[in-house]
């Protein structure tokens, strides 16, 4: 028996949407019909997938599991129906990268200049619009930090980075040139993701207990910056890999922090879909 990825789109918008009538609303079908797919699906499954009531439908475990591969059934389709689209019409083979920090193009430099043929298109995102875009099929490797793989996503680390201190060049810290962890103990360090949701937030929350103080945390309101720009303009300051000394055209100042300490850079994708241009990046980067 062969699943029909059509059906299980209607599986997962029902599923998204907590309710028949709103899922074929975004599907443009009829109520029955969609109902009549889900009971196929079903017969097909040969268990029940959804429970349904007068408010709205459940998701069963078997649901919930079947749901899971689903959308990463999906994600490998499209990215085979894009690769073929982009041979067929003889267009290069461009890598879409997807990453949510800020050392991109340096990262990039050493690969593109060993292979010209490589073709990256670039896309900033957050973490949970990382996931959802790989699994999609959308791009073909997203760049990280601590991000734990979602289901069917396969996680390699690049490397490692040096974490350094940045402050705003008028903090008072702004001085100096080196700093230990332990002096921080009460300043407060801004950060991106919220605790317990963010895996490099928790990385770093831990580097300071493991240095004896639990860190004063203010998530930044500037979502989507470096975080070499995020002190401006602050008396607070941040973890960063940016290399020591004056940043942000003068307007920050980051501090080596001594002992090292460092935080992992991981590459994410689809491990069953065909990528040669992905193949390359992964062999010839590493920091």
């Amino acid at each position: 028996m062969r699943l029909d990825l059509n059906k299980l789109d209607h599986l997962i918008a029902v599923a998204e949407e907590g309710s028949l009538t709103r899922a074929a609303a975004r599907l443009h079908l009829s109520q029955q019909a969609l109902s009549t797919s889900i009971r196929v699906l079903e017969r097909e499954v040969g268990v029940p997938l959804l429970e349904r009531s007068s408010a709205g439908v459940t998701v069963l475990p078997a649901g919930a599991a079947l749901i899971e591969d689903a959308r990463v059934l999906n994600g490998v389709a499209r990215a085979a129906l894009h690769r073929a689209r982009q041979i067929g019409r003889g267009e290069t083979q461009a890598l879409r990268i997807g990453y949510t920090g800020d050392e991109l193009v340096t990262l990039l430099a050493p690969v593109t200049d060993a292979h010209p043929d490589l073709a990256p298109e670039i896309h900033q995102r957050y973490p949970s619009e990382l996931t959802d875009a790989l699994l999609a099929g959308d791009l073909d490797i997203g760049l990280c930090r601590a991000m734990t793989p979602a289901h069917g996503l396969t996680r390699t680390t690049l490397g490692h980075h040096r974490l350094h201190i940045a402050v705003a060049s008028d903090h008072p810290l702004a001085d100096r040139t080196t700093v230990t962890l332990p002096e921080l103990a009460h300043e407060t360090f801004l950060i991106w993701g919220t605790p317990g949701r963010s895996g490099y937030t928790d990385l770093l929350i831990d580097h300071c207990r493991n240095a004896g103080f639990e860190p004063n945390t203010e998530r930044t309101a500037r979502q989507g910056t470096p975080p070499i720009t995020a002190v401006i303009g602050t008396r607070h300051l941040a973890f960063v890999t940016t290399p020591p000394g004056p940043a942000a055209g003068g307007k920050a100042h980051v501090l080596t922090l001594e002992p090292p300490l460092h935080a992992p850079l991981h590459a994410l994708y689809l491990p069953h879909t065909t990528c040669p241009s992905r193949t390359t990046f992964l062999t010839h980067v590493r920091i």
